[in-house]
């Protein structure tokens, strides 16, 4: 982390958005001569920046610009981790650590939801396999 302290992280665009109970921003990360920070290394000095915990900072959309040296992204803070909870999309929650990921593959869960169009009543509550007889 030597050569971290000539990173500089600048915030523009600052809105504090009270219906989602978050201060968003755009954020520049000035980084000569190096690879750009990790997410998990801007989380926490964003959170000591503005005196929160890092679980309720979430840092995406990151892209360095041409030739390198800085790169932006967005950031939203909350207020509350409920609150991130709540407004948050499901796949930034399992990125940050807060949420599990889908369980099984794509294909699966479309073969089993084209299974239960052709079942009737209460056997798709509870999973159970009734067909038709012919």
């Amino acid at each position: 982390m030597a050569s971290a302290e000539n990173v500089m992280i600048r915030t523009r665009k600052f809105m504090s958005n009270r219906l989602l109970a978050r201060k968003q921003m755009v954020l520049d990360v000035f980084h000569p001569g190096r690879a750009v920070l990790s997410k998990k290394d801007i989380r926490e000095r964003l959170a000591k920046k503005y005196k929160t915990t890092p679980d309720v900072v979430f840092a995406f959309g990151f892209r360095t610009k041409f030739g390198g040296g800085k790169s932006s992204g967005f950031v939203n803070v909350y207020d509350s981790l409920d609150h991130a909870k709540k407004f948050e999309p499901k796949f930034r929650l399992v990125r940050n650590g807060l949420a599990e990921p889908k369980k099984g593959g794509r294909k699966q869960r479309k073969e089993k939801k084209n299974k239960l169009k052709k079942v009737r009543g209460t056997a798709k509550v509870t999973g159970v396999d009734k067909r038709k007889k012919n």
